[in-house]
């Protein structure tokens, strides 16, 4: 997974390197589990020495916090570069909600390993990064939530929205349909599936008959 920026000298080396551990560690974790991937499998995967593992990164736990973290934090980029993108092109709030929600498609194409990842710790509540999991999710939903506000306060959308469960629910409807596209329904095109929750956009947020 690609980092947003890029630094120089050594820190670009060493964000490289982690790079290559979290692409290893998100693939090996799709396949087997957290909890039956070894930090040595990690490493031999990664192409790195066991020792530059806990170099980067304290244990696998912390690892995969950090992935968490990283992965989310792209998603979270994307998503707000689309609305920022949308207003500079002077659309407007429902334009932008199409438009995050074909970014998060775009993510979920292009990091397929890591949204199943992350849907499924989601589920669960006994994880040593919970915490940090239910900011990220917050950091990510917030992008929506404050376009929704901007388009209440415009008027453009009702004021009887829910914001925060709405906003839940159009990143909730992303993930899953595009994990239900990528399990089950493959042929289909980023285009098919971005058309298919355009159109349910239009209908039910936006009010359009």
């Amino acid at each position: 997974m690609e980092s947003s920026s890029a630094a120089s000298g050594g820190s670009t080396r060493r964000e490289a390197t982690r790079q290559k551990l979290y692409e290893a560690a998100v693939t090996l974790i799709a396949e087997q589990g957290f909890s039956a991937t070894t930090v040595d499998e990690i490493a031999e995967r990664a192409g790195v020495a066991k020792g530059t593992v806990y170099y980067n990164f304290a244990s696998k736990s912390v690892l995969f916090e950090e992935l968490l973290r990283h992965g989310v934090g792209l998603l979270t980029a994307s998503l707000r570069e689309a609305a920022e993108r949308t207003a500079r092109d002077g659309g407007g709030k429902v334009d932008a909600l199409d438009a995050m929600i074909r970014a998060g498609l775009v993510f979920i194409d292009r990091y397929p390993a890591f949204t199943q990842l992350y849907v499924a710790e989601l589920w669960r509540t006994n994880r040593a990064w919970q915490s940090t999991l239910m900011v990220v999710r917050q950091e990510a939903v917030a992008v929506v939530e404050g376009v929704l506000r901007e388009g209440v306060d415009n008027g453009e959308f009702s004021d009887e929205i829910d914001v925060p469960l709405t906003a839940a629910a159009l990143v909730g409807m992303v993930l899953v349909a595009a994990l239900d596209w990528k399990s089950f329904q493959p042929e289909r095109s980023l285009d098919d599936v971005h058309a298919a929750l355009s159109r349910l956009l239009q209908g039910r947020v936006s009010g359009s008959r």
